[in-house]
């Protein structure tokens, strides 16, 4: 009888743990409110808001998942968060008025747009140290590192370029003209090519990483949508190597690209100015913040179809995604 409970408990105690592994939670973050939501993407719901700096927009979580970055752009910092306490523990010097940053695969040295300077900065975030502020063109807005570590990116709003940055000397090495306001960039796993959109262009472009060279233009065409409203901003690359998910900005539309033959193959209909995106980590779900609704849409990936508008802030930004 002992032996059969304590069966039973261990039992209960695997399948609980199985269940609890399914969700992930996911930090949103609202521009105009100056929080964080944190939504469950099991239950597809906002479990807690949390009040952080003066216009929270770009997020990312460390590669452990213990501490979530934030960006507070009138505070001209960013901000560190405990992701078990969920309290502020530290700040970064990250220049003014960061807006987008991405995390080197050494899980130490921020890059950060600081589109007000025209540069961007290099934090080490153990230390604080600020390692380096590379001068890029005007209104510097998406930042990226390659999976490998040698490269990263930036984009500029104004100049229209990617500026390719050595990430060992910190030196600018080239850059690569794209399509009018460049937004977000998006290198593929293996490093091959560089996604990146360009909002008023209308366009993404495929980059190849050792030319540096594009070798493709996607535009976007929807059915009823002036196309002065397809504003292609955030880029999601799925897991399973598909697709490539493009916020479509006010056309209120993501839309689903064939990764291989870079063909739009749907267009789905979520909230009102959708921004950025993030994936849960089995890859089933894909999460949209929609600024002007104040809402995040969750889409089945493997049905393409959206499922459920989660109510969060006024002017929902960024999302990471936490396992």
């Amino acid at each position: 009888m002992q032996m059969t409970k304590r069966f039973l408990a261990a039992l209960a105690a695997g399948l609980f743990t199985a269940a609890s592994a399914q969700a992930d939670t996911a930090f949103v973050t609202n521009e105009k409110d100056h929080t964080v939501s944190i939504i469950d993407t099991d239950k597809m719901e906002v479990i807690a808001t949390l009040e952080v700096g003066e216009r929270p927009r770009g997020v990312l979580l460390s590669k452990d998942f213990s501490k979530l970055y934030i960006c507070a752009s009138d505070d001209d910092t960013v901000q560190i968060m405990d992701v078990a306490t969920r309290e502020i523990i530290g700040e970064l010097p990250s220049g003014a008025d960061p807006e987008q940053f991405y995390l080197h695969p050494n899980n130490r040295h921020l890059y950060i747009a600081n589109e007000d300077d025209n540069i961007a900065t290099v934090v080490d975030v153990e230390s604080s140290e600020v390692l380096a502020q590379v001068d890029v063109g005007v209104e510097p807005e998406g930042m990226a590192v390659s999976y490998d570590g040698t490269v990263a990116v930036n984009t500029s709003e104004t100049t229209n370029m990617v500026h390719w940055i050595d990430t060992k000397s910190f030196e600018l090495v080239d850059n690569t003209l794209v399509d009018q306001r460049p937004r977000h960039a998006e290198f593929e796993p293996d490093d091959s090519l560089l996604w990146v959109s360009s909002e008023i262009g209308g366009t993404v472009s495929i980059i190849d990483v050792k030319t540096r060279q594009i070798i493709k233009k996607i535009r976007f065409a929807i059915k009823g949508v002036h196309k002065d409203r397809v504003q292609p901003v955030g880029i999601q690359l799925s897991k399973d190597g598909k697709y490539a998910f493009v916020a479509l900005g006010p056309s209120n539309h993501i839309a689903v690209v064939d990764r291989k033959s870079y063909e739009v193959e749907k267009y789905i209909l979520v909230g009102r100015r959708v921004w950025h995106m993030g994936q849960t980590h089995d890859g089933k779900k894909l999460l949209t913040t929609n600024g002007v609704s104040g809402d995040v849409t969750v889409i089945d990936v493997e049905k393409l179809k959206a499922i459920k508008s989660i109510k969060v802030g006024r002017y929902p930004w960024g999302v990471a995604i936490k396992p």
